[in-house]
């Protein structure tokens, strides 16, 4: 007896290929600069009231290094919190500075040198330290942000052998580097030996 069924092949279903995934480029387009301090018997409750001083305690907070994007504009502070929202990842350059020894004096600063034009980037330099002034400790991240971008540039003129002050004069005469600054907290932790936070950022926003 003849078996007239007939087996039919099955065709394998048709797949999908994944499509390739364009990878996000987050390039900032703003940033502000804030700096804050905090003192507490807790040296992490001394760090959350320093973020709430500086305005950006509600923030996940993640750390990146020293790039200033090229054309990201400078905004306010206020300016700059009234953009931030509960739990939102907040990418920043952050210093930051603690201690309990009494009577010790910490300071956290960024430094920041801008470049000319739109088309290259800067730099955002982050130094704590102890025993040092604001002025001290501002002087010093300044400096590094200058001479990096100054690196980067090719400037020879700016020799890593010239004293800040000087190297100051030429950068504000030069037409490549446009502006240097710093933003920097710093205080003396109390006689009771409770711990102070200090800390200084460079927030960028999108």
């Amino acid at each position: 007896m003849n078996n007239n069924n007939q087996t039919t092949a099955q065709q394998p279903a048709h797949v999908e290929q994944p499509q390739a995934v364009t990878p996000v480029k987050l390039v900032p387009s703003k940033l502000f600069f804030t700096k804050g301090v905090g003192t507490h018997r807790e040296e992490l409750r001394s760090y959350e009231l320093a973020l709430r001083d500086a305005g950006i305690e509600k923030c996940n907070i993640v750390q990146v290094s020293s790039i200033f994007p090229p054309g990201c504009k400078i905004i306010s502070r206020n300016e700059g919190i009234k953009e931030l929202v509960p739990g939102m990842i907040t990418y920043c350059v952050l210093a930051r500075c603690s201690s309990s020894e009494p009577r010790r004096l910490i300071a956290a600063s960024v430094g920041s040198a801008i470049p000319a034009g739109n088309a290259v980037y800067g730099y955002l330099s982050e130094h704590h330290a102890y025993g040092q002034t604001d002025e001290t400790a501002g002087a010093y991240a300044e400096e590094l942000a200058a001479r990096m971008l100054a690196s980067t540039l090719g400037l020879s003129d700016f020799d890593d052998s010239k004293n800040w002050d000087e190297m100051k004069k030429e950068c504000r005469m030069s037409d490549k580097i446009v502006k240097t600054g710093n933003t920097t907290q710093s205080t003396i932790i109390d006689p009771t030996g409770n711990w102070s936070t200090v800390v200084a950022a460079a927030v960028f926003l999108f």
